[in-house]
């Protein structure tokens, strides 16, 4: 827009708090601001010259103005937040940060339990999170489990089952891990206190349930019931160990956030420490994408907002690294200059510059985002329902052109990255002619009996790339072995990119943008390179031992020897008679040579 044109429309926007909307010629929306003044604020776009291209180029493209008057500072600056997370207008800043966080559920129903999901489902049930680490949430169930007794079943517990005695108590009961609600030996009452300590530990707040363990030790103890307060005094000391794992950094300071920002050229990284009764209970960085001439302000209040808004964060205290006009009415912001606040400022400083180098590093060896490998493994192993995070992957896949040549190919993922010296290629020598299926049995019957024969760990995930009637073989090769039930096997159809477990009617569909199915894609296309390269080689190999077949005396043999000192057909023929003689001896030699160059033989 022309600042002449500007003029026309200026005199009608107002001096109001709100949110403005810049749109291109084709009606695209290009960038959503914020202002105290909007008259003010978006007259500053046009009555000054930007130094920057990208401002500059974006007055040029503006076409059309739209503005939103609110009641405040902050629902302007609470509405140009959600409306850029809702177009993703072109020259706003961009948020790197589309995973989906898992959370811990406490069920709505009689005696709720307590399990991990990513999805939330408003049927009245309560979620606590998020969490940035799937391994953080298994931690935290499994230290609940040890420590609070809460149920783990299915069964619907209302009082018209518990009271017709439908149930019996299992060995979860027997263990100590659960209290039998479902007979009738727990009330509500003792069953929603575990509840509300699970809660006050999940905040960091462990003090509740020191004192309630502590209570009933005694209890136990005059009562001359040494077991059981022996149990909850070993629960306290573990208790005490889980506090002393977090970073404690003063008991005193109680709830707050902290927030630390570093730049790299267009690239913003804004670190989240979630410090909850002294205690760093979670953590999390985030890229963020700078359009315009945005200010380390502008970009840590955006990002400030995401996260509280993420986080579901109420702390009446925020750490920052400078002064911000963040409109939030009854928060206390600290630009700490020493003591424990400065600590906490300067523990996340460091965390986003590492996250800011790391990313840096990944860039320029072209390794692409920064990634969190044990939260992908996590999330493979819940979405398959593994028993263990796949931690060793092997990937199997065939390979053959115009019904010749097969081979097969087997590639080694560790802690979801490729481990090369693990890679397999198998020369198919049991089948005849093209079968896959057949194909497929053999080279997984080898490698596992292989393993098993060198006493070597076996893979907790093995992909078949070829779908159900691959998949069906292998398993024939691994219950012939008496693997069954040691390895999980699965097959990835070729085209649709579906997970198929033995005996299933019906295929898994993972996420196609998720972390699970970008690891198997990964996987899939490392084992399809590996083999064809493979495959690619034989057929060389094969094309140039023909070349040589046509040499009365020099046999298949011969050639793959001449072949694998001189690599090339080229190379024999240019090669003087001591070369051969020393390679395959003087009287095929002579013939060699006698073939490659019949000007100088006598």
């Amino acid at each position: 827009m022309r600042p002449e044109a500007f003029q026309e429309i200026q005199s009608s926007i107002p001096h109001e708090p709100g949110i403005y909307k810049y749109y291109g010629s084709s009606g695209d929306l290009l960038y959503v601001g914020k202002a105290k003044d909007l008259r003010k604020r978006v007259s500053s776009y046009f009555n000054k010259t930007w130094a920057g291209y990208k401002t500059h180029e974006l007055v040029q493209r503006i076409e059309r103005i739209e503005f939103t008057i609110v009641g405040s500072e902050q629902d302007a600056f609470l509405l140009e937040n959600t409306l850029i997370k809702e177009f993703q207008p072109r020259y706003n800043i961009n948020l790197k940060d589309d995973k989906t966080y898992p959370y811990i559920v406490i069920k709505r129903e009689p005696f709720p339990r307590i399990f991990f999901t990513r999805k939330v489902i408003h049927d009245g049930s309560e979620y606590l999170g998020p969490f940035t680490s799937v391994g953080k949430v298994r931690e935290l169930l499994a230290f609940i489990k040890q420590n609070i007794p809460l149920r783990t079943c299915k069964l619907d517990l209302s009082d018209k089952n518990i009271s017709k005695g439908r149930f019996k108590v299992c060995l979860e009961y027997h263990l100590g891990n659960c209290k039998g609600p479902c007979a009738g030996l727990q009330t509500k009452e003792d069953y929603d206190e575990g509840i509300d300590h699970m809660r006050e530990l999940l905040r960091g707040n462990l003090s509740p349930v020191m004192q309630h363990f502590r209570k009933e030790m005694k209890a136990h103890a005059s009562q001359m019931e040494f077991e059981k307060a022996e149990s909850l005094r070993k629960k306290m000391e573990h208790l005490q160990q889980y506090q002393a794992r977090s970073t404690v950094v003063s008991s005193r300071l109680g709830d707050m956030d902290v927030f630390s920002i570093a730049t790299e050229g267009e690239e913003a990284f804004v670190n989240f420490l979630m410090v909850r009764n002294g205690a760093v209970v979670d953590t999390k960085t985030i890229t963020l994408v700078k359009k315009l001439e945005e200010t380390p302000q502008e970009i840590l209040g955006f990002a400030i907002l995401h996260f509280r808004e993420q986080f579901r964060s109420t702390t009446p205290e925020m750490i920052l690294p400078f002064t911000l006009d963040y409109p939030e009415p009854n928060i206390k912001l600290t630009i700490p200059k020493a003591g424990d606040r400065w600590k906490l400022l300067e523990l996340s400083l460091k965390n986003a510059e590492y996250f800011m180098q790391e990313s840096k590093r990944r860039k320029m060896l072209h390794l692409g985002e920064v990634v969190d490998e044990e939260e992908i493994l996590m999330q493979l192993q819940d979405d398959l329902s593994l028993q263990e995070p796949p931690r060793h992957i092997e990937c199997f896949d065939n390979s053959n052109f115009q019904g010749s040549f097969p081979v097969s190919a087997m590639v080694c993922f560790r802690n979801g990255q490729p481990s090369k010296k693990d890679y397999r290629r198998f020369n198919v020598k049991t089948v005849e002619g093209i079968n896959d299926f057949a194909t497929m049995k053999e080279v997984v019957g080898r490698r596992y009996k292989r393993m098993l024969e060198e006493g070597k760990d076996l893979p907790q995930l093995v992909i078949i790339d070829g779908g159900k009637g691959q998949l069906g073989s292998a398993l024939e090769a691994i219950d012939e072995l008496g693997l069954r039930g040691r390895m999980t096997l699965v097959g990835l159809a070729k085209q649709e990119e579906e997970i198929f477990f033995a005996g299933d009617r019906e295929s898994l569909k993972l996420a196609y943008d998720g972390s699970s199915l970008k690891l198997i894609r990964r996987i899939r296309d490392e084992v399809h390179r590996f083999g064809i390269n493979f495959h690619r080689q034989k057929r060389s190999k094969a094309a140039l031992a023909d070349g040589l077949d046509g040499i009365k005396g020099i046999g298949r043999n011969t050639a793959d020897q001449l072949l694998k000192t001189f690599r090339s057909l080229a190379k024999i023929a240019a090669a003087d008679l001591a070369s051969l003689e020393k390679e395959v001896g003087r009287s095929k030699a002579a013939l060699l040579y006698k073939h490659f160059h019949p000007d100088k033989v006598e």
